[in-house]
């Protein structure tokens, strides 16, 4: 069987210009992206022992949260090599590949993917989807730019690099297995650190 030929778009962030953003990365403020993700994770109800970040970059997600989650086992899968090495750094057990061509030998108890899916070539996200499902346990936490319709946005002087659209509902449409829980909306100029994201929090339905 011939090995998948990577996108554009996947090529785009396993290049220069992914490993020139890991370095922009480093100065999020910790504190505020650790208010962020205690509001996407507020609704949460059933403990969560097992993490799985896809697109982790350089793991600031997964530090922050670290202390919401003392008790919890980390893993993450990232595309580019520069950041996965910073990555390993957090403690997390690090996968570098396409998050496209990841295959858990597990399932997570929550899976997380923020401002990852705009990233991804739009006839990849079925196929996104399905990997983000099949590797949850319980919980799914997607945080994204959110449109109503599909639309393409330049980035930093780049075409089709970054795309907007509904996609916890397509998710939702493709994977009935998952039912919304809580969501939310960070406004880039609230109190905490934001990037005008729109969350969504779903779980398993037959998950008692």
């Amino acid at each position: 069987m011939s090995k998948r030929k990577l996108t554009d778009q996947e090529m785009f962030w396993r290049g220069q210009f992914g490993s020139e953003y890991t370095e922009r990365n480093s100065e999020k403020e910790s504190w505020d992206l650790l208010q962020t993700l205690s509001i996407e994770i507020r609704s949460v109800k059933r403990p969560i022992s097992s993490v799985l970040e896809l697109g982790a970059n350089r793991g600031l997600n997964i530090l922050a949260l670290k202390q919401l989650l003392p008790s919890a086992e980390f893993s993450a899968v990232e595309i580019n090599e520069t950041a996965a090495e910073i990555l390993k750094g957090t403690g997390a057990n690090v996968v570098c590949q396409s998050l496209l061509d990841f295959k858990g030998s597990k399932k997570w108890d929550l899976v997380l993917i923020r401002g990852v899916l705009i990233h991804l070539n739009p006839g990849m996200l079925n196929l996104a989807y399905d990997v983000i499902a099949e590797s949850s346990a319980r919980y799914v936490l997607i945080s994204e730019y959110y449109n109503s319709f599909p639309a393409s946005v330049d980035y930093r002087g780049e075409k089709e690099r970054l795309f907007k659209r509904d996609f916890a509902g397509e998710f939702m449409d493709q994977h009935s297995e998952f039912e919304l829980q809580d969501y939310g909306f960070h406004y880039r100029k609230g109190a905490y650190f934001g990037d005008d994201q729109t969350w969504f929090l779903l779980e398993k339905k037959s998950i008692s």
